[in-house]
């Protein structure tokens, strides 16, 4: 199976799911749905590059089960992304749910619903749910092209799995402290700066670009180095659009406490506070 076909393929795919997903909005008058498909979206990408692959070298299951075909080809660094893809994917879904439960939809998207009226319907579909689609294939080009690679894990994909270990936890912890904080009831404008929080003013951002990175890391060979676009295409997203930028305008506009945490405290990476 070449390249373009899998990459057609996922793009198919996605596409499908994100309309499906839009239907299922439009009933539960709910954008905010897309958020928590986020990190699954790459999930079922990977997953079905994988099995795309399997079935394209193995093309029977009398032939996968031969001793024989056994070290023809090494899925190791497929199954390493298909992994490290899914722990993030799911993890970050999980905890999106759990953090909109009961909370309606999302004021980004009924500021949006409010201000196109009658024309949300396809508004949405064109520029939340079909741009992000497009995100996210492009976001999840070293997930698939990747998996193409059957050469033995390298010292340079060792050290993806390691960025990418440090990245998990920063998110995974962040976003527990940052949890935590919230179910404490803290008094009206307080800031989280405890944790990693102390060090950066997004340790969940800055981990889910780390992880990205090493995913890159792992899946890069020979003259594949253009999937540099997918690490730096997402960070520049959780830095200048959706992520850092976004969340500040609001939350500095609101919180004099917050514009004092804005001056001491790193805005991405970790670093030592300013007095």
């Amino acid at each position: 199976m070449s390249l373009f076909e899998i990459l057609l393929n996922n793009a198919g795919v996605v596409a499908a799911a994100m309309l499906l997903l839009w239907f299922a909005s439009l009933r539960l008058k709910d954008a905010s749905i897309v958020d928590i498909f986020w990190g699954l979206g790459f999930v079922l990408i990977a997953w079905v590059t994988r099995v795309m692959l399997f079935n394209d070298r193995y093309p029977s299951d009398q032939a996968a089960s031969d001793s024989t075909l056994e070290g023809v080809v090494d899925f190791t660094r497929a199954n390493v992304l298909v992994v490290l893809t899914t722990i993030w994917g799911i993890r970050l879904a999980i905890y999106l749910a759990w953090r909109n439960h009961g909370r309606g939809e999302d004021p980004r998207y009924a500021a949006m619903r409010a201000t196109r009226g009658e024309a949300f319907w396809w508004v949405s579909l064109l520029t939340v749910f079909l741009l992000q689609g497009i995100v996210m294939w492009l976001v999840s080009l070293p997930v698939q092209v990747g998996q193409l690679n059957s050469a033995p894990l390298n010292v340079l994909a060792w050290l993806g799995i390691a960025i990418w270990l440090v990245g998990w936890l920063f998110e995974s912890i962040g976003d527990y402290q940052l949890a935590r904080f919230k179910l404490s009831s803290p008094p009206p404008g307080s800031v989280m700066d405890r944790g990693l929080w102390r060090y950066t003013r997004h340790p969940n951002y800055f981990g889910n670009a780390l992880i990205w990175w090493g995913i890159f890391l792992v899946a890069v060979q020979g003259n594949t180095w253009w999937l540099a676009l997918s690490p730096i295409l997402m960070t520049f997203l959780l830095i200048k659009v959706s992520g850092v930028a976004l969340l500040e305008r609001s939350l500095a506009s609101r919180s004099e406490e917050y514009r004092q945490y804005i001056r001491r405290t790193s805005p991405f990476l970790p670093w030592p506070p300013r007095n």
